[in-house]
């Protein structure tokens, strides 16, 4: 099964970015070369996927959001309403980075998927993996990976 996110929004919204708190944590990659640690807002319930990054201009180098599901599946998120282009993540059960879409284009209502059953899924800044040179296989250290 398909589930449809928007990275940011849910069909057609009135919310913006000031309606919804996110608490924030920290968490690290481990890639092949170093370890990474990023501050990130925690997505983990429904109203918080909708709103993802919607409505922001710009978001902290070493910051991002980490969308939390209940169980594994297919994810698909687009932009509308994103207005900086992000790589995202996608993360299994275990913290491992399974696929990476980089520098999906703000705004568009295509989907971007996960292409594999995911449980997680963390956006960063556009170009982010590839400067940190985070890769399919890597591992993300957060306590929700920990509890699986």
């Amino acid at each position: 099964m398909l589930f449809l996110l928007t990275s940011c929004g849910q069909g057609a919204s009135e919310a913006t970015a000031s309606d919804i708190t996110f608490e924030w944590d920290r968490l690290e990659i481990v890639s092949k070369t170093d370890r990474h640690q990023l501050n990130v807002e925690i997505a983990d319930t429904f109203e918080k996927r909708r709103q993802g990054l919607m409505f922001r201009t710009e978001m902290p180098p070493n910051n991002g959001m980490l969308f939390l599901f209940d169980s594994r599946r297919r994810l698909s998120f687009w932009m509308k309403n994103t207005y900086i282009s992000l790589d995202m993540l996608f993360i299994d059960e275990r913290g491992i980075i399974r696929s990476i879409a980089e520098n999906t284009v703000p705004e568009s209502t295509v989907g971007v998927s996960s292409g594999v059953r995911v449980i997680a899924v963390l956006e960063l800044n556009a170009g982010t993996a590839k400067r940190l040179d985070i890769s399919v296989g890597d591992r993300v250290d957060h306590p929700f990976f920990d509890a699986k």
